[in-house]
């Protein structure tokens, strides 16, 4: 069961990169950081409506599976398993 606790902590990790990637990749909705890097400048330039849909739901289903594993490795470290 260690080997699983370490193969999760290495999952999450890569998640955690994966989703942090996801969520830059957002076109921006205005105001606040966005603009301040250039996102009020290229609105139209940004990705079409499909795209965007897509890369919602991308997003949503890895975040969901990132927060299920950090979870299920505290119910691990809460119960000794592993």
């Amino acid at each position: 069961m260690h080997a699983l606790k370490i193969t999760l902590e290495i999952v999450v990790v890569i998640l955690s990169l994966l989703l942090t990637m996801l969520i830059l990749m957002h076109k921006g909705k205005g105001g606040g950081l966005s603009d301040m890097f250039g996102g009020g400048i290229t609105q139209n330039a940004g990705t079409s409506g499909v795209a965007e849909k897509n890369l919602n739901r991308i997003t949503v289903v890895v975040a969901l599976i990132w927060v299920t594993l950090i979870i299920a490795l505290d119910f691990m470290s809460k119960f000794n398993v592993g």
